[in-house]
C-alpha cells in the first residue's frame, strides 16, 4: 500500500520500526496532492516547506532515541477556520483573504507539540456556513467518489482531502453537523465531541454556543489518536470542561454485549431516501449480532430543531460576525466618502450571500420586538431538545441514526433551495443544540457512493462511541474501500 493510503497507526508502526522516515512520508503526501489536487481542491493554502522541515524535526528526534506521539511525523490537514500562526486563515472568505494570525489555535498548539505535521489549510463553506461547501469565496471542493458531487460541508475540504489520500487525519469543525455531514458523504470517520470536551480557543466563531472541533480520520483507531492528542480543559476557552482526561484507544474493543441502542424512530421519517433506510436496518442486524439491544425510541421534539437551530446559530453568527467590518477586522473598500459608506461596501464587497443571509436573518431575530417572539423562543425549543435527549439517553447507551437523508447531492442541485440544504443536517443538528457527543461512521454504499452511521452518546461518553465504532467498524470493510480518481 502506499504511504499517502495509510493510517495514522500503519504509519507510526512502520516508524517506529525505522522502515520509513516522517520525512517520506510527508513527501509522499504532497506528491499525492500534486496528482490530484487539481480535481479535489481541497486545500487553500498548502505549507510544503514548513511541513518536510516539521517532519525532519521529527526524524531527528526518532534518532536520538527520543520516543514520540502517535501523530509524530503524521501528514494533517487542518480546516481553514483554525487559527495557524503565520499560516493564512481565510475561513474561505474574502473578508479574511489577507489574515495571517499571531497565534495559534489551542488544538493547534497540541498537534504542533506532538510533532504532527500540518501539510495545508482546508477548504470550507465560508465561515462555516453551509453544508456542500459550494460557499467558498475562492474555488468549490469535489467529492473524490464523484467529481459532480458535493463533498458536503462546511468541513468538505478537511472530508474530502482525507477520502483522497491527500493527508492522513484532518481537523474540521461542526456547529450543526459540519465534521459528521462530510465525513459521510466522503466515506470517512467524523466526531463531534461533546461541547466543551475539545478547546475552542482559536477556532473563528460562527455560532459560539454550538462550534466545536473535531478529528476526520480514515478509520476509528486514528479517531481515537486524534481524540487523545486534542481533548483536555483549556484555561483560554472560558467553555473547557474540566476532568481527567482518557486514553480512547483503550476503548477500541470489539466487545458490545449487554449495549442499550436507541433508534429515534422521527429520525426515520419519510424524508429518509429508502435505500438510506435499508442502510440503518442492516446495520441494526450487525449491531444486534454482536450482543447489543436495539430498540426503537423517540425524540419528539426532534420536527422544531431545524427552525430553532436557524434562529439561534444566525443569531450568533450575526453577533460574532458584526466585528469584520473593516475598520477593527477584515477587508476595507478605501473608496467610500464617509465611514458608514464604507462599512456597507465593505461587508457588501467581501461577504458572500449565504454569510449576508445568516446574518440578517439573526439580527431580525434579536431586533427589538422580536427577541420574544423568535430567539427566545427557540431556546425554549433548544431546551424541550436537550430533555429529549436526557429521556432517551437515561434508558440507552447510545442512539443509532443516519447522517443524511440521502447520499451527496450534485454540485447545484441545492443552491436555489436553501430549505432543502438546510435539511442536509436535519440528523445532525440536534446533537450541537443538546451539546451531545457524536460520530459518523461508514455505514456502506449506495449507487457507489458512501453513506454515514450516526451513533449518538451521553456528555464525555466518546469512550462509549467509539467502542461501538469499533466494533462495527471490525464487521464491515466500507472504511476500506477508497475513492478511485
Amino acid at each position: 500500500m502506499s504511504l499517502h493510503a495509510m493510517t495514522v497507526h500503519q504509519l507510526h508502526e512502520l516508524l517506529v520500526k525505522r522502515e520509513v522516515s516522517a520525512e517520506e512520508i510527508t513527501k509522499a503526501v504532497f506528491e499525492r496532492i500534486d496528482q490530484v489536487e487539481n480535481k479535489v481542491k481541497a486545500y487553500i493554502t498548502l505549507t510544503k516547506e514548513e511541513a518536510i522541515e516539521r517532519a525532519r524535526q521529527v526524524d531527528r528526534r526518532m534518532a536520538a532515541g527520543e520516543k514520540v506521539s502517535p501523530l509524530a511525523g503524521i501528514p494533517i490537514a487542518v480546516k481553514d477556520n483554525i487559527c495557524t500562526k503565520d499560516v493564512p486563515t481565510t475561513c474561505a472568505s474574502k473578508m479574511l483573504e489577507n489574515f495571517v494570525p499571531p497565534y495559534n489555535a489551542t488544538v493547534m498548539e497540541k498537534l504542533n507539540a506532538i510533532g504532527a505535521v500540518t501539510v495545508g489549510k482546508t477548504n470550507l463553506d465560508e465561515f462555516a456556513i453551509g453544508s456542500s461547501t459550494e460557499n467558498s469565496a475562492f474555488q468549490a471542493t469535489y467529492n473524490p467518489w464523484d467529481l459532480e458531487r458535493v463533498p458536503g460541508g462546511s468541513s468538505g475540504g478537511s472530508a474530502a482531502a482525507v477520502a483522497a489520500d491527500q493527508c492522513i487525519a484532518a481537523l474540521g469543525s461542526d456547529t450543526g453537523g459540519s465534521i459528521r455531514q462530510p465525513a459521510a458523504l466522503c466515506g470517512v470517520v467524523g466526531l463531534k465531541p461533546t461541547y466543551g470536551a475539545v478547546s475552542r480557543y482559536g477556532l473563528v466563531a460562527y455560532a459560539s454556543s454550538l462550534d466545536q472541533v473535531g478529528p476526520i480520520t480514515k478509520d476509528v483507531t486514528d479517531c481515537a489518536l486524534m481524540m487523545n492528542a486534542i481533548c483536555g480543559y483549556d484555561p483560554l476557552d472560558s467553555t473547557s470542561a474540566k476532568g481527567q482526561q482518557a486514553d480512547y484507544t483503550k476503548f477500541l474493543q470489539r466487545d458490545i454485549r449487554g449495549l442499550k441502542i436507541g433508534v429515534p424512530k422521527e429520525y426515520m421519517d419519510e424524508g429518509l431516501a429508502p435505500e438510506m433506510r435499508r442502510v440503518i436496518e442492516e446495520a441494526i442486524i450487525t449491531f444486534s449480532n454482536e450482543g447489543a439491544v436495539v430498540e426503537e425510541t423517540s425524540l419528539p421534539h426532534s420536527r422544531y430543531a431545524l427552525s430553532a437551530y436557524q434562529i439561534i446559530a444566525s443569531a450568533e453568527a450575526s453577533s460574532n460576525l458584526a466585528r469584520y467590518d473593516g475598520v477593527a477586522f477584515g477587508y476595507r473598500q478605501a473608496n467610500a466618502e464617509d465611514i458608514l459608506e464604507m462599512f456597507i461596501k465593505s461587508r457588501s464587497e467581501a461577504l458572500g450571500d449565504a454569510v449576508k443571509g445568516a446574518t440578517l436573518l439573526g439580527t431580525y431575530a434579536l431586533s427589538a420586538g422580536n427577541y420574544d417572539t423568535h430567539y427566545l423562543k427557540a431556546l425554549k425549543v433548544r431546551t424541550l431538545i436537550i430533555q429529549d435527549f436526557q429521556k432517551a439517553l437515561d434508558k440507552y447507551d447510545v442512539l443509532l441514526s443516519p447522517v443524511t437523508p440521502t447520499p451527496a447531492f450534485k454540485f447545484g442541485e441545492k443552491t436555489g433551495h436553501p430549505m432543502e440544504m438546510c435539511l442536509q443536517h436535519k440528523y445532525t443538528l440536534p446533537v450541537n443544540l443538546a451539546g451531545l457527543p457524536a460520530v459518523s461512521i461508514p455505514g456502506g454504499f449506495i449507487g457507489g457512493l458512501p453513506v454515514g452511521l450516526q451513533l449518538i452518546g451521553k456528555h464525555f461518553s466518546e469512550d462509549t462511541l467509539l467502542r461501538a465504532a469499533y466494533t462495527f467498524e471490525q464487521n464491515t470493510d466500507f472504511h476500506r474501500k477508497r475513492a478511485a480518481l
